[in-house]
């Protein structure tokens, strides 16, 4: 159990809730894991780094379209400097994140899941979580 092998995880930070994703140890594919409310989400991360080897976390930075810096960015900074005082040995990366809700609704739309399912907010956060986290995943030979 001493050398088990790390994952990585992806965060959509929100101001109410968060979706959160996972690699597999290969970190080559990105699954959703969950949506929680973000004032949980430390908690939640302290709960998944005793049963997985958390190797990077992988954050969305919010960029509007004309590459401005989205309000929530504050928040998140201030997040990462929480995460980066528990945590000082895993990595943290960010990833654009403009337009991973939209092409979240599009994959939940093109699933043939229920539409009572598809407007949940919880199922798009952490489908968008792990948009976030593929996108890195796809673009890590570049770190």
């Amino acid at each position: 159990m001493q050398n088990k092998s790390s994952v990585y995880i992806g965060i959509d930070y929100g101001k109410k809730k968060s979706g959160i994703s996972i690699s597999d140890n290969n970190k080559v594919i990105s699954f959703p894991l969950i949506t929680i409310e973000t004032s949980s989400l430390l908690g939640y991360i302290s709960e998944l780094s005793l049963k997985e080897n958390i190797e990077k976390i992988i954050i969305g930075k919010p960029l509007k379209l004309n590459n401005d810096i989205h309000d929530l960015e504050q928040s998140i900074l201030k997040f990462i400097d929480k995460l980066k005082n528990l945590y000082p040995k895993i990595e943290i990366k960010r990833v654009d994140e403009r337009f991973t809700s939209s092409i979240s609704k599009q994959i939940i739309l093109n699933s043939g899941i229920n539409k009572k399912k598809r407007l949940n907010k919880f199922t798009i956060d952490k489908i968008s979580a792990s948009l976030i986290l593929e996108t890195y995943l796809k673009t890590k030979s570049n770190d």
